[in-house]
């Protein structure tokens, strides 16, 4: 939570952390401003101190709730240090830091860099900043960073806008369901009562229109992908794609609060009509993955037993896995979950190559089981993001109905 910011930085010896960036979406910079949309300047915090933004005078109102102490770019004189070097890009930027740097007090020592950029253009401005300013330790990581620490547990605030999120998803993909319930079957296609090939893409337009309705956005692109595309687990789905009977649909569903909030994540496969004997028996093994993942849960335990009992049952009922076949493509081939926050994809991580992460209070995650035959034309997942109370219960906040078959009432065109 934002409250251990200070005790990670002691832990990393900084005095103080820079998050900098363009315009790109920065989850670091959201978390730091309560969501206030800012396009580039940087937020500087030094240890056992609140922290300060500097942005453009335009934005100076976005920031007024962001429980941050708030300067623009004139309070620096950033107009006259870009006059003085002759509109130089690298120089402008390179006095701001400086600038920003003296201004704010920060002392000479380790200085964690965070924010969102252009690779190329940060590994410039760093090399030439490193040598401006030797009395500055610039300091980056890799997976286990200050923010994913702090962003892997959430305050209750945080919780509750994550629930809402849930509770409105639900309510998209039952209208998705019914949507598809209320059709036809012609020829094994799902049909209209135009007799219309229903695709893809008319489902997909459905749901985004339900989630702007809603607050929310599909900005990452969610999986709706039927028969062998469902087979690939990161398969979009092609939007002309025509739906048919008997196939599965992976339907994985992670929509946001709009303007760079939180995530929720839930996946069902439904089979329109009817399933084979096949799916049904494979559906059934990835029920039972999932509810063994749960059953193993225990708060402050390590993550990977998680994934280290799924792996165990799908093994035995002849499932290829990534522990028993390295590199496979058939079967379960990826990791557990993951946290959810304002990033669809957080810590902790439930790999069984990865064994250092721990369950905890505070902690928002999936548990998203799933096989996949591409040869065979089918794929199946099932997702619940879920979070660890005080009191170390794990809790679903994915309602929506875990039925494979999808009833067409509509009958026979």
């Amino acid at each position: 939570m934002k409250s251990d910011l200070d005790r990670l930085m002691r832990e990393r010896d900084l005095v103080a952390f820079i998050i900098g960036g363009g315009e790109e979406e920065s989850p670091e910079r959201n978390y730091m401003t309560h969501g206030a949309h800012i396009m580039g300047g940087l937020i500087l915090k030094k240890v056992g101190e609140t922290g300060v933004a500097v942005v453009s005078p335009m934005e100076i109102e976005e920031m007024k709730d962001s429980g941050l102490e708030c300067f623009t770019f004139n309070d620096v004189g950033l107009a006259e240090i870009a006059l003085k070097s002759g509109g130089d890009p690298l120089k402008t930027q390179l006095d701001f830091w400086k600038r920003c740097l003296d201004q704010f007090a920060v002392p000479p020592g380790r200085v964690g860099i965070y924010g969102v950029g252009m690779l190329g253009h940060y590994l410039t401005f760093f090399r030439a900043l490193e040598k401006e300013l030797p009395q500055y330790e610039l300091v980056g990581e890799i997976r286990k960073t200050l923010f994913t620490e702090a962003m892997a547990t959430k305050s209750p605030q945080e919780l509750e806008r994550i629930r809402v999120v849930a509770q409105k998803t639900a309510e998209v993909m039952q209208m998705a369901w019914d949507y598809l319930s209320s059709m036809a079957e012609k020829d094994g296609a799902v049909v209209d009562g135009d007799g219309r090939n229903v695709t893809i893409g008319d489902v997909k337009a459905l749901i985004n229109r339900a989630l702007l309705d809603r607050g929310l956005v599909d900005q990452e692109g969610m999986i709706f992908a039927q028969g062998r595309d469902a087979a690939f687990p990161h398969s979009r789905g092609e939007a002309d794609t025509p739906l048919r009977t008997g196939q599965t649909i992976v339907f994985d569903f992670f929509p946001r609060e709009i303007g760079g909030g939180y995530f929720h994540d839930c996946t069902r496969t439904w089979s329109i009509g009817y399933a084979t004997e096949e799916v049904q028996r494979s559906f059934q093994d990835v029920s039972d993955a999932f509810d063994v993942a749960v059953e193993t849960f225990v708060s402050g335990g390590k993550a990977h037993r998680l994934q280290d009992a799924v792996l165990d049952l799908f093994e035995s009922r002849g499932h290829p896995t990534g522990r028993s076949h390295p590199g496979t493509t058939d079967g379960y081939t990826h990791g557990l979950g993951h946290g959810v926050g304002l990033r669809v994809h957080e810590a902790p991580g439930m790999s069984h190559l990865q064994k250092e992460d721990i369950l905890q209070p505070g902690n928002v995650i999936t548990i998203e089981p799933g096989v996949y035959y591409p040869d065979r034309g089918y794929g199946i997942r099932l997702e619940d993001t879920f979070y660890v109370s005080e009191q170390g219960e794990l809790i679903s906040l994915s309602p929506h109905p875990k039925d494979l078959v999808l009833p067409l009432k509509g009958g026979t065109a």
